[in-house]
């Protein structure tokens, strides 16, 4: 192989990659002090509401930080480049965090909550509850960011929130595999069943949420 300067071209490659490698590595770590800041916050209100209203809105959290190939996938969907600041202004989804509420009020409770904190800043806000999607999908959608302390200082990190009740939930997770089976490609027939029971879904958050207000009254609501 030829050398260049007596320096392997292929060794020089091996340190790029090795280099950028580390250089993601480290970007995404801050996208994992972010979603850590944004549980963090998550977990204080799930446990307020436990000790001072013996109630709990929170029914489930699950977060997760994409993987640097899901990344770069997303990336080159977008026709974005290489340049990691771009990719943290045009791709808001890299940590995410979704809240599984019991109740729609109980969604939009734990968003004002969560979002009126002094150090978390509303980027965007999508309300698929009040405009759901023409498939019936149904979530609050917001991209918020956080500041993360860094021992180079502080960076402001985006997270994006999702917000939605059990029902939404099993919904939307019901027709992430329909679609994964069909790749996208989903039956007509499917496709209107799926808009039937998303308007099943919204009914039954609302019949259950009349039975939770007869029989315990309405959870008390305090100005943040």
């Amino acid at each position: 192989m030829a050398m260049l300067g007596g320096v392997d071209p292929a060794s020089i490659d091996r340190e790029r990659l090795l280099s950028m490698r580390r250089e993601v590595q480290r970007f995404l770590l801050q996208y994992e002090f972010g979603l850590r800041e944004i549980g963090t916050k998550i977990d204080i209100l799930r446990d307020e509401f436990l000790e001072l209203h013996d109630y709990n809105p929170i029914e489930h959290v699950s977060s997760r930080v994409k993987s640097p190939e899901s990344l770069v996938d997303k990336v080159a969907r977008k026709g974005l480049g290489a340049d990691l600041e771009s990719i943290r202004e045009h791709v808001t989804d890299i940590a995410g965090v979704r809240v599984t509420c019991s109740f729609e009020s109980d969604v939009y409770r734990l968003f004002d909550l969560l979002t009126l904190q002094d150090d978390v800043s509303v980027r965007l806000v999508k309300d698929y509850i009040a405009n759901p999607k023409p498939n019936g999908y149904q979530s609050l959608h917001a991209v918020v960011e956080i500041p993360v302390f860094l021992s180079s200082g502080p960076v402001s990190v985006p997270v994006e929130v999702q917000f939605r009740t059990i029902a939404m939930d099993f919904w939307a997770s019901l027709e992430h595999k329909i679609h994964y089976k069909y790749a996208g490609d989903v039956p007509e027939r499917l496709t209107e069943e799926l808009r039937e029971a998303a308007a099943t879904a919204t009914e039954l958050d609302a019949r259950m949420a009349r039975l939770h207000r007869e029989i315990h009254g309405e959870v008390p609501r305090e100005d943040p």
